[in-house]
C-alpha cells in the first residue's frame, strides 16, 4: 500500500509518521499541508517524500497512491475523503470522522458507492490494556457488562503545532465542538464495544466551559450517561482536571474490571487479579496503537470491505455526540440517539 498524508500537524508527525517509518518499507510517498513549515518538517522526517500545499494539488499530481491518511482538523475531513474516494483511493481518517451526522451519512454513502474503504482512527481500541478489557468480556470472565464508567482527565486540550494554530481544538469552526467531539469520540466507541457493539438508545448529559480565559467557543468538561438495552455507561471528560489520567471501570454479570492507566484489576469468581499492562496512555502520540490499527485498516482494504463495522461505529459516535449536545442544551434532559443505518439500503 502506497499512500499520502493530508495535514502534517502534531498527530501526523509524532504518531502516524513514526509508525509508518517502523515498517519494513514505509508507504508514504507524499504529504499535503498549507503551511510551509509543516511541509519542510515532513521532508526532514520522511525519506524521499514529495510535498504539496493542498490535497487538490496532491491528488492532481498523478502519484501511484492507494490510500490517503487524513490528519487535518475535523472540519476538512469530508471534503478530502470525498475527493480521495472519487479517485478510487482508500481513506484512513482521524477521529471524529466528521463534525455532523449529515456529513457522516454522506461519508458512509461515499464508501458504499465508490467502493473504497473509509476507516476511522479509533486508536484507543488498540491500547493493550483496552484489549485486555475486551478479552475479559469476550472470554466470559466478567460476563455481560451492565455498568461502565469512563473518565478521561486532562490538564488542557491536546495542543496543535505552533506553526499553525496551537488551540484549534477549542474552536467550533475547526473542531466541530470541544472535548465531547474530541475525547468524547474515544469514549463513545469504547462504550459501544463494551456493550456488544451497539450504540446507546438515549443519552443525558451536561457540558461546561470552565476555562474562560480565552475566546474559546467550545466546552471543556462533560458529565453524561449513555443508556443501552442491557445497562448504562457514565462519561466524565475534563480538560481542566489538573492531572492527566484515564480511569475505566466495567461491572459485569460475573465480575468487574478496573483500569487506572496501566494498572488493571480483574475480579471474577471471588478472585482478584492485579496486573500492570503497559499502554503508555501518557504518550499523546500513541504510535504503538497506530501500528495495530493500521494493520486492521489494511485487512479491510485487502478484504474488500467498504462500509466496515469501524465506519458504522464512527457514524454512531457522531450520532451520540450530537445527542449529547442536544441533551446539554436542554439542561440534561434524556434524548434519543439517531443511530438508524437504513439509509445505506437505498
Amino acid at each position: 500500500m502506497r499512500g499520502a498524508i493530508v495535514g502534517f500537524g502534531v498527530i501526523a508527525s509524532t504518531g502516524h509518521t513514526p509508525a509508518y517509518l517502523k515498517l519494513r518499507e514505509h508507504p508514504i510517498l507524499a504529504v499535503a499541508d498549507p503551511v510551509e513549515a509543516r511541509r519542510r518538517a515532513a521532508e526532514k522526517l520522511i525519506p524521499g517524500v514529495r510535498t504539496f500545499a493542498s490535497h487538490q494539488e496532491l491528488l492532481a499530481a498523478g502519484l501511484p497512491l492507494e490510500f490517503i491518511d487524513i490528519a487535518t482538523p475535523p472540519s476538512a475531513h469530508l471534503e478530502i475523503a470525498k475527493a480521495a474516494a472519487a479517485r478510487g483511493l482508500h481513506v484512513l481518517c482521524e477521529k471524529p470522522i466528521t463534525t455532523s451526522l449529515a456529513e457522516a451519512r454522506e461519508l458512509l454513502l461515499t464508501a458504499r458507492d465508490r467502493k473504497v474503504t473509509i476507516f476511522p482512527c479509533h486508536n484507543y481500541k488498540h491500547a493493550p490494556v483496552v484489549k485486555e478489557m475486551r478479552d475479559a468480556i469476550q472470554s466470559g470472565r466478567i460476563g455481560a457488562v451492565r455498568s461502565a464508567t469512563l473518565s478521561t482527565f486532562r490538564t488542557t486540550n491536546a495542543k496543535g503545532t505552533p506553526d499553525w494554530m496551537t488551540d484549534w481544538r477549542r474552536y467550533k469552526r475547526h473542531a466541530g465542538g470541544g472535548i465531547v467531539m474530541d475525547h468524547g469520540s474515544h469514549t463513545c466507541y469504547l462504550t459501544f464495544m463494551f456493550f456488544g457493539g451497539a450504540p446507546p438508545r438515549t443519552v443525558s448529559a451536561k457540558t461546561f466551559q470552565l476555562d474562560r480565559s480565552h475566546d474559546y467557543d467550545t466546552e471543556d468538561n462533560l458529565c453524561g450517561v449513555l443508556c443501552f438495552d442491557e445497562g448504562f455507561a457514565q462519561m466524565h471528560l475534563s480538560w481542566t482536571a489538573g492531572v492527566r489520567k484515564v480511569i475505566y471501570a466495567l461491572q459485569g454479570a460475573r465480575g468487574a474490571v478496573v483500569v487506572d492507566e496501566d494498572d488493571a484489576q480483574l475480579a471474577s469468581e471471588g478472585k482478584l487479579e492485579r496486573r500492570t499492562i503497559v499502554s503508555k496512555f501518557d504518550d499523546a502520540s500513541h504510535t504503538e496503537w497506530f501500528t495495530s490499527m493500521f494493520e486492521q485498516f489494511l485487512g479491510d482494504v485487502r478484504g474488500g470491505r467498504h462500509v466496515t463495522s469501524e465506519l458504522k461505529e464512527s457514524y454512531w459516535c457522531i450520532a451520540t455526540i450530537e445527542a449529547i449536545y442536544r441533551s446539554a442544551e436542554r439542561s440534561g434532559a434524556e434524548v434519543a440517539v439517531e443511530s438508524d443505518l437504513g439509509f445505506l439500503e437505498g
